[in-house]
């Protein structure tokens, strides 16, 4: 009896890992501490944990105020800045909510939630989502050598 091994499944895997690392310094570096969940009018700083093509993970410092806005809240708008002043909104049909405490111990709330794609400016931000993925695959990791793979 022989083992196979499932290159094709070893390799998305591969591949996943390295979409959720690059989204974490992505997201942790650039692009977490400037987006906003923009809802009846009140403005939460908020961080993307994880983002597909379909949906995306979010999470918000903990506080009772923040557990009782968002405990019957259907949608949000979340605001992904790029620049300080120019970002892209994306509707987030909320689908679950948690309580999360991190590594650190900070508590947070994270939501989970699918994209709106009906909404205009999401043809502007598929693009940004096509590209994680491409990174992840494609990417490489500087070790010294001047090579060019995947021609």
């Amino acid at each position: 009896m022989s083992n196979v091994i499932d290159f094709q499944a070893r390799r998305k895997n591969t591949i996943e890992k390295r979409k959720r690392s690059f989204e974490r310094v992505l997201f942790r570096e650039f692009l977490g501490s400037y987006a906003e969940i923009d809802s009846h009018g009140n403005k939460y700083s908020v961080n993307m944990v994880d983002i597909s093509h379909d949906g995306c993970l979010l999470q918000v410092p903990f506080s009772k105020s923040v557990q009782n806005h968002f405990k019957d809240v259907e949608a949000v708008t979340v605001r992904v800045y790029f620049t300080k002043e120019e970002f892209l909104p994306v509707v987030v049909n909320i689908k679950h909510g948690t309580e999360y405490i991190d590594e650190k111990g900070d508590a947070y709330i994270r939501f989970g939630g699918t994209f709106d794609k009906s909404i205009p400016s999401f043809s502007a931000f598929k693009p940004f989502i096509d590209f994680i993925y491409k990174f992840a695959e494609f990417s490489c990791i500087e070790k010294g050598e001047s090579e060019v793979y995947f021609l």
